[in-house]
């Protein structure tokens, strides 16, 4: 009875490995479903010229190349560098069909591939020949570089295809748009830069206007010169001479007195005072 319960856990575990390993080698067609899940297409209310178009500006926009010239089937690619070894690139696939209810409608089915690339170095060998020996191979110090594909995806986001058929939206015409009741979407939002607004005029410089001159008053009316007056004929008369003047004598200049001064006797007590008095000085310029 002990020997049994461990054989059990054993064969429980070998037939949880048959069931991973069967689901593991499924084939990727078994799942595929081919249900309409409305990923890859869109319908839009004008024709198929016309929403292709939409189509190809969308991709210009976002950095595609645009590879061929067929209005009804768009393809470009877009490369983007990850690392220094690892280079990714995005095949983008464009179909517009126009439907048959005649009502200018189209169908677009789009479909993106992700195709990722890896160096690789490859050396290379050259073969040097000897007479005895023969040929030898001998390796040489060379290598090539190069970008391998290593991995093939189609990109299956819903996300990724929603927001490139939001920008198809954005380049339809606009009666379309507003026939088919398309809500307008900032252009900020799908990655498409707004024209720049005008920059508004500046204000006009306030000039004074000039004040209103008064009316010109109107000019005084010319009076009449008066007559010239008679002038009396001229006639020769004697001239009489003028008188003599006396002639100008100069008057006597007084002479200043001279001032008296004042002797101060000197502070000390012990000289006596003159006893004569002391005449004053002749006035200078005599």
């Amino acid at each position: 009875m002990l020997i049994s319960i461990p054989l059990r856990v054993v064969g429980l575990a070998l037939l949880v490995a048959a069931v991973a390993g069967c689901s593991k080698d499924k084939p990727m067609y078994e799942h595929e479903n081919f249900d309409d899940s409305g990923t890859f297409s869109r319908n839009y209310p004008v024709s198929d010229a016309v929403s292709c178009e939409a189509a190809r500006r969308a991709l210009l926009s976002q950095g595609y190349i645009i590879t061929s010239s067929d209005p009804k089937l768009i393809s470009g690619h877009k490369s983007f560098q990850q690392t220094g070894d690892t280079h990714m690139e995005i095949s983008f696939n464009v179909v517009c069909a126009e439907d048959s209810s005649g009502k200018h409608h189209a169908t677009m089915f789009a479909n993106a591939l992700q195709d990722r690339y890896a160096l690789k170095k490859t050396n290379n060998s050259a073969s040097l020949g000897v007479g005895v020996l023969g040929s030898v191979s001998m390796p040489i110090g060379s290598s090539d570089d190069s970008m391998v594909k290593v991995a093939s995806e189609t990109v299956s986001s819903q996300k990724f295809y929603e927001r490139f058929f939001t920008l198809v939206e954005l380049f339809l015409p606009a009666d379309a748009k507003k026939a088919a009741h398309i809500e307008e979407k900032p252009k900020t939002d799908l990655g498409v830069p707004e024209p720049k607004a005008a920059p508004a005029p500046a204000p006009a410089a306030l000039v004074p206007t000039p004040a209103a001159e008064p009316a010109a008053t109107p000019a005084p009316a010319a009076e009449p010169a008066p007559a010239p007056a008679e002038v009396a004929p001229v006639s020769s008369e004697p001239v009489v001479p003028a008188a003599e003047t006396a002639p100008i004598t100069p008057a006597p200049v007084a002479e200043p007195a001279p001032a008296a001064e004042t002797i101060t006797p000197p502070a000390n007590p012990d000289i006596p005072p003159p006893s004569e008095p002391i005449p004053a000085m002749p006035a200078s310029g005599q």
